[in-house]
């Protein structure tokens, strides 16, 4: 999968202007997000990476299903980013690049780099076996004896006049129990992870900020070039079809 070359996916060459913003409500969030991408599309402000955490909050994503939704009264916010149901909260780190995309748009080119990036962060930090599953977005590890494979990394994103909106999430040391509630992602049959849970320590979200930082920046302009991290799909109960299109998760 590798690109072969180092090309920047973004239309112009100005750097991206990096946002670390502590803790946001989501709404709030979106509404930053909108703001940058209408200056980014009229021309009047940069390409932004928005690096945040949300107080607790399920968002939907275009295909959710009524039955990923919880079933407790918890409410959702209905976003316009592929995918289905995702939760964000403390310990996780949420990324938004409001990036203005070279043409023609390439989208699934888009959403790989975004795993390549936290790939990167999740092995320079010791998860060294984190990839893809072929037909779902985001970042995965293994199954083992004893846990189907897990997701560790989160991808939802929209493009809307050539500049993208939404992004990715990065567990990091959230309270795992609140996807409890949901069916993260509309997938059955697969678990949820992340890194404190992997590595045994803790890992706030501060120590991971500044590594996202630059291996976005890095896989956008081509100095992180995508590669084959190949996770094996355990096999899926007969009479289902779980794939999901390589751009959404």
């Amino acid at each position: 999968m590798s690109t072969g070359e180092h090309r920047t996916c973004r239309r112009g060459p100005d750097p991206v202007r990096v946002d670390r913003l502590g803790t946001v409500e989501y709404l709030a969030a979106w509404d930053a997000q909108r703001a940058h991408a209408e200056a980014r599309r009229a021309g009047t402000g940069p390409d932004v990476l928005m690096l945040l955490e949300h107080p607790s909050v399920y968002t939907a994503g275009k295909r959710t299903q009524p039955e990923d939704r919880p079933t407790d009264g918890t409410p959702v916010v209905d976003v316009d980013r592929g995918g289905r149901i995702t939760w964000h909260g403390p310990g996780q780190l949420v990324g938004y690049p409001i990036v203005a995309l070279a043409e023609p748009l390439d989208v699934v080119d888009y959403v790989r780099r975004l795993e390549e990036a936290l790939i990167a962060v999740v092995a320079g930090l010791g998860v060294t076996a984190a990839g893809r599953v072929e037909g779902r977005s985001g970042v995965w590890l293994p199954a083992d004896a004893t846990r189907p494979e897990r997701k560790i990394g989160a991808i939802g994103v929209r493009v809307q006049g050539g500049v993208t909106l939404h992004g990715f999430a990065l567990n990091c040391e959230p309270d795992l129990g609140a996807f409890d509630r949901i069916v993260p992602c509309g997938i059955t049959d697969a678990g949820v992870t992340s890194l404190a849970a992997e590595l045994g320590r803790p890992v706030p979200v501060a120590e991971v900020v500044d590594p996202m930082a630059t291996a976005v920046l890095d896989a956008l302009d081509g100095r992180l070039a995508v590669s084959e991290h190949p996770v094996a799909k355990a096999d899926a109960p007969a009479g289902l079809d779980l794939r999901l299109h390589p751009a959404l998760g």
